[in-house]
């Protein structure tokens, strides 16, 4: 007989023979006590290296956010990277006043300017929200920019 898997295991070995089969008299090697508890338990004592292999996040809040302030929250930004690169799209088709190009952000879904990456083009951007470096970048370029109001905070992403 070939050996396989099946064929090493104690339970193949042991068919035929006794009642506990190796595993004592009353009860052993039957509930969750042999296992090491039920469900998440032990994962701060006996099971706490599988815990930290395949589970890491175990501990810690992972926090549940009401929609009515998620909606808050997400806004849908635009950076003056992707707004040169628009405008400049948009140039092609000619939209135009005077030598600058009108960028509606608005109308187009997007919420706020971030001032992340350059803007060559001479823009005119109307937008509900734009921090203030965006603002001063779009001026510099030759541009300006419609605003409903200007964040102080800065983001980078």
């Amino acid at each position: 007989m070939a050996l396989t898997a099946r064929s090493r295991k104690k339970s193949r070995k042991l068919r035929g023979r006794t009642r506990s089969m190796g595993w004592g008299r009353v009860g052993q090697h039957r509930k969750s006590g042999s296992k090491g508890g039920t469900g998440g338990s032990g994962m701060n004592k006996h099971r706490k290296t599988w815990m930290l292999k395949y589970y890491p996040n175990w501990y810690g809040a992972k926090g549940f956010v009401p929609i009515r302030n998620r909606l808050l929250h997400e806004k849908n930004e635009i950076s003056l990277k992707d707004l040169d690169e628009l405008a400049y799209d948009l140039k092609k088709i000619g939209n135009l006043e005077g030598d600058k190009v009108v960028v509606n952000l608005t109308e187009m879904g997007y919420d706020k300017l971030i001032a992340d990456g350059k803007i060559y083009e001479k823009v005119k951007v109307i937008v509900k929200e734009a921090t203030k470096k965006a603002t001063e970048k779009v001026r510099e370029a030759g541009g300006e920019v419609l605003v409903e109001k200007v964040s102080e905070e800065e983001e980078s992403s």
